[in-house]
Formats: structure tokens, sequence, C-alpha cells
């Protein structure tokens, strides 16, 4: 063999090269694991769609607010006009709205939840039942407030009831004021609600105290939530779905979360609110962020008008974004989640992998080629795809199960005839079961994940440390030549 030909197999096996080629390989599979990263992204969007589908005509998440007296009254204002190129003054009178507060609201709501199938997909529905007791009255300086009792059109007092998503209001609605049973219209419902809900006419002159309860079904999905208005709002919540969220404005004083459902208490107090009793304006739809990973904000109804003639203008009156509570019914494993971040641990897996070969490589004497580190990378990048695929149909702990074991088996095979030993095959067997074992408790321990990533790296670290604490890197591959 000629002196150039042995440098250049000495080049070839120099552990420069086999690193540089080794980084090349893990770097070109950083392509496949963004395209598998679309590809959750991709279902993802699918299931949402399909879980919309499942939802259409039963009902979205769920709003309520109320109930709230509503009365016009009217008031007098100086405008100014140019007439004939001079400004004059006149008095005209005009309408507005008084929203009403109760003093006290105690709800009691009882959620039935229900699964839903199209496909491999599914979504979580309800059927949730509504009742409630409200005390209206008046506050005793309500001049101060800027109206005086002689204005009020009592005559055209309303009280409003709503929910965001009027589709789900299929099982009616009964209002009741003083144990009398009220006329029940549809819409006109509080801003809150985006101007959806029911209203009746109900007979109050605003002496005393007025007492008023409320029942009704609601059609819903994903998520319920409760807008508190006035003195206190008392909401008691029970279902028999197990994974509930709890989230909003306030969290619940009692929650109690076993297999068989759940039970929450709310306690919300007028001064955790900020709201005054009498209030011209009305606040507007709440901003919620929903644990199926969107903010919803009901539509407005442009029918619904102050006055309540149908003149076609959007609700007028709505100041800011009202405040609320939301239990959410989540599915106990989000599966897109957790294959998503398990993706971002795909490159530990090809380093760890890719680390093994090279020193087999480097200090064994096994010569791994460019093309067997490609094809080792390509079977690494497959286990999310199996992942993926599989958890669709069987659930996350078994397609990590199934996926998982179908890897190791055909990569401690291959690596058998690429290390050229069973014994070499069945170290990286095992370290691909050590690999897999972890991402699965990281996935699991999501708030210890980054301690306890650092800590096994360092311990990695170490280790390769140790083994490779007597190799003279100056003269690997220097030995026989071919």
């Amino acid at each position: 063999m000629t002196d150039s030909s042995s440098n250049e197999t000495r080049k070839a096996r120099s552990p420069g090269i086999k690193l540089l080629f080794a980084a090349l390989v893990a770097l070109a599979l950083i392509v496949p694991l963004m395209l598998v990263y679309a590809l959750v992204w991709d279902r993802q969007s699918q299931s949402q769609t399909a879980q919309d589908a499942i939802n259409a005509g039963w009902g979205g998440p769920q709003i309520i607010a109320g109930p709230v007296i509503v009365v016009p009254f009217r008031v007098t204002q100086v405008q100014d006009e140019q007439v004939n190129g001079q400004a004059v003054s006149r008095t005209v009178e005009i309408e507005k709205l008084l929203y009403i507060s109760p003093v006290e609201n105690v709800v009691t709501t009882i959620v039935n939840p229900q699964e839903r199938r199209k496909s491999i997909y599914r979504s979580v529905l309800y059927d949730a039942r509504i009742k409630g007791t409200a005390h209206f009255a008046l506050p005793p300086d309500l001049p101060r407030f800027g109206v005086t009792a002689d204005r009020l059109m009592w005559d055209r007092a309303e009280l409003r009831v709503g929910a965001s998503d009027a589709r789900g209001l299929t099982s009616g609605g009964s209002l009741s004021a003083d144990g009398k049973a009220l006329a029940v219209q549809p819409g006109k419902g509080p801003g809150a609600t985006g101007g959806q809900g029911f209203f009746a006419f109900v007979p109050w002159s605003g002496e005393g105290k007025l007492a008023v309860t409320y029942d009704f079904g609601l059609r819903g999905s994903r998520s319920l939530s409760l807008v508190p208005r006035g003195g206190k709002t008392l909401w008691n919540i029970s279902s028999a779905w197990p994974s509930p969220s709890f989230g909003g404005a306030f969290l619940p004083e009692n929650r109690d979360v076993s297999d068989s459902g759940f039970t929450a208490r709310y306690a919300v107090d007028k001064l955790a609110l900020g709201q005054p009793p009498v209030g011209m304006e009305e606040l507007g739809p709440p901003l919620l962020d929903h644990e199926a990973g969107y903010a919803m904000t009901p539509v407005v109804d442009s029918s619904a008008t102050a006055g309540g003639r149908g003149t076609g203008r959007a609700l007028e009156s709505v100041s800011g974004n009202s405040r609320a509570v939301t239990v959410g019914l989540v599915e106990p494993i989000d599966l897109y989640s957790k294959v998503d971040r398990s993706v971002k641990y795909g490159f530990l897996f090809i380093g760890f992998t890719f680390l093994a070969f090279l020193l087999f490589d480097i200090v064994g004497g096994a010569r791994v080629a460019a093309a067997e580190y490609l094809l080792t990378g390509a079977a690494l990048v497959l286990f999310f795809v199996l992942l993926l695929a599989f958890a669709e149909v069987i659930g996350f702990t078994a397609a990590y199960i199934l996926g998982a074991g179908a890897i190791i088996g055909l990569l401690s095979a291959y690596s058998a005839a690429v290390l050229r030993s069973w014994r070499r095959g069945r170290f990286i067997g095992a370290l691909l079961i050590g690999l897999y074992a972890l991402l699965f408790v990281l996935l699991n321990l999501e708030a210890w994940s980054l301690l306890i990533g650092s800590v096994l790296l360092l311990i990695a670290l170490a280790g390769v440390m140790y083994a490779t604490r007597n190799v003279e890197w100056s003269n690997v591959g220097q030995g026989r030549a071919v």
C-alpha cells in the first residue's frame, strides 16, 4: 500500500472526520423531525375541525349570565346645534337603560357530560341544568347613581337571562317573580352573552324586594362559564366528568375531584367584582382562554337594542369586558400536546444513539458508515410518526409502548449487524429502552422535566468522559492500515 493511500485511510479513520460525518447526518435529520412536527400540527387542526363538526347544532362553549333587571328611563339633555350658521341650544329628552344587578344570586348547576365520536376523533359535550334564585332591591341612595325613581318606566321593565350560544337552549326555560310565572321570550340577553338568551317583562315597581327564580336547560361543549354580578354570587356546580379544569377570574372556594366526578363551590363578593349595584352601562362578553386552546368571544346580537324595538343596531351602552369563572371539561390525556412535546426531544434520541455508535466506531474499532447513521436516524424519527398514528386510535400510552417496542427491536437487530456483535446490539437496545423510559417520565412530569433532563445529561456526559478517559485521540486510526 502506498503512502498516499495509507494517509487517506488514516484520514478516514480520524475521530474528527467521523464526528463530522455523524454531526452532519444528525443535522440533516432535523428536516424530517420538523416535518413530523408539522404533521402533528396538521392532525391537531383536523381534530379541531372534526370536533367543531361534532359540536355543530349542539352548542359551543357556553357563558351564562344574569338575571339582571333592565328598566328604561328618560333623561333631559341640552344639545347644541348649528342653525343658519348660529349655535342654537335646545332641550331634548332621550331614553336610556338602567341595569339593576341582584343583591344576591344563588346558582346550582348539574352538568351531564357525554362523548361523541366522528371517525377516530371525539368531543366532549354536555347537557346542563341551571337553577337559581336571585333577590333584587333598589339602593336607597338611587339618585346618587344619576337617576330618580320617577323617571323609571316600570311598565317596560325586563328580566334578562343570558346564554352565549342560544342553540343550546333546546329544553326551554322558566322565570318567575315572587312566585308568579312570567311569559318567557327569546333574545335580549345581558351584554356578557352578546345579547343572546331570553327575557320576560317583570311586574315590579321597584318597591321592597323582588325574589326571582329561574330554571333552564343548556347544551354546550368543552366548558361552561358563569358571569357573576351584583352583591354576592354563589355557584354550586357538579358533574360526573372526572377531569375538570377550573379557570377564569376566580377560583372555587371548595372543590372535590374524583374518578366519579367533581363538585365545586364558588363565592364571589361585590367588592371583588368592582361593579356598582345599578348602572347605565352594560359590560361586554368576557375573554376566555379555553382548555381546547383557543380564545372565544361571543358574537353580539345585532338585532338587540337598548330600547328593545329591534331597529337593527348593536347593543348600546356596552363598555369593557365582564369577568367570568370557567369550568372546563378537558380530555384526561391531550395526545397531540404530548406527541408535540415528545418530538422536541427527538434530537436527544438521535444524539445519544449516534454517540454510542461513534464510541463503538472510534474506541471499539467497529466501522459505521454515514449511510448506517442515516438509516438509524430515520428509524428514530419514524417512532414519532408511529406514536402519532397509533395514539389517535388506541391512546397515547398504548401507542407509546407499541411504537417504542417496534423501534427498539428494529434498531437492536440492525445495530448487532452494523457493529458486528450481538452484545453491542443489546447495549444499543438497553440504551434505547432507557431513553424511551426517560422520555415517558419527562412527558408525565412536565414541571420537573428541565431539572431531570439536565441532571441526566450531566450523568451521560460524565459516562462518556469515563469511557474515553484512556483514549489517546491523536493516535486513534493511525494503527494498522488496510
